[in-house]
């Protein structure tokens, strides 16, 4: 079973959520990959859509003034890269040795995606209730994290009993759907209940504008750590406030990476180097 590495892990794996801030652009996905593996990342993830599918004709027609013309279709479909474009990202990401992957927001885009037999799958916050796309998803019997913003337990048992019929492995992450999320709507203790009652390796994906609830996150035992990633803040887009930028992503990453370390096993030990300590303070033994 893949996610058996991450129960009581030395090592927690590390998501960089490129999503849809490469903006249509090939050159800064491949600038926020650079900047994911050289800071240590083991993923980049992106999202993709069947445009038609998710978002009505009468969406789309929709005014919206955005870098690529007056109307919602302009903007989503600005957003979405080609399969061509996906293959590039692919040979990019071999390239620099970090894995990457999609989370698909309908039917026709997961099965188009398995040409690149992705090591995880990941389902979106928003599809978590979708029954025939999870199905699709569970039967590629791919190991799955599972986002759980705007969900309740219902939602969230209905989805593992798919993944379970299906016999494909799932992790539940831990997220609040809100762009960028309160500091006081986290509700990191969750991680904790979330894995007691399912018995499952519980992750975590954070859409604040700080690091620290993600060190939280992993110091009371999150298996993995997703972040959206950004070249700045300030450039065009939903997920770019919620996102952090190269110098932030490379400062938690660093910690995240110690986590473990410094948590330990749990056992009570009187370690060498305390013992040259006690020798000298402890006057009445020697």
């Amino acid at each position: 079973m893949v996610f058996e590495q991450f129960s009581n892990s030395k090592y927690i794996y590390f998501i960089a959520e490129i999503g849809i801030n490469h903006n249509g652009d090939l050159e800064i996905a491949k600038k926020l990959i650079d900047i994911a593996s050289d800071s240590g990342c083991d993923a980049v993830k992106f999202q993709k859509r069947t445009i038609e599918t998710v978002y009505s004709e009468e969406v789309l027609k929709a005014p919206r003034e955005s870098p690529w013309g007056v109307t919602q279709g302009d903007q989503k479909r600005g957003l979405e890269f080609t399969l061509e474009q996906y293959k590039e990202i692919d040979k990019y990401c071999k390239g620099k040795n970090i894995d990457w992957f999609v989370s698909s927001w309908d039917c026709r885009s997961q099965k188009e995606m398995r040409v690149f037999n992705f090591k995880f799958n990941k389902v979106a916050s928003a599809m978590a209730t979708n029954i025939e796309f999870l199905k699709t998803v569970a039967e590629e019997k791919i190991p799955t994290f599972l986002s759980t913003g705007m969900t309740n337990l219902i939602d969230i048992e209905n989805a593992i009993k798919i993944f379970k019929d299906h016999n494909c492995e799932l992790m539940l992450f831990h997220t609040v759907s809100t762009y960028p999320a309160s500091l006081e709507d986290l509700n990191l203790k969750c991680i904790n209940n979330l894995r007691e009652k399912y018995n499952l390796n519980i992750g975590y994906s954070g859409h604040e504008s700080s690091v620290s609830p993600s060190i939280i996150a992993a110091s009371i035992g999150a298996s993995v750590i997703e972040r959206h990633i950004t070249l700045d803040r300030a450039m065009y887009g939903s997920d770019q406030a919620a996102s952090l930028q190269e110098e932030g992503l490379k400062k938690l990453v660093n910690v995240i990476r110690n986590i473990p370390k410094i948590l330990g096993d749990g056992e009570k030990t009187f370690n060498h180097k305390e013992k040259l300590i006690a020798k000298k303070l402890r006057y009445w033994e020697n």
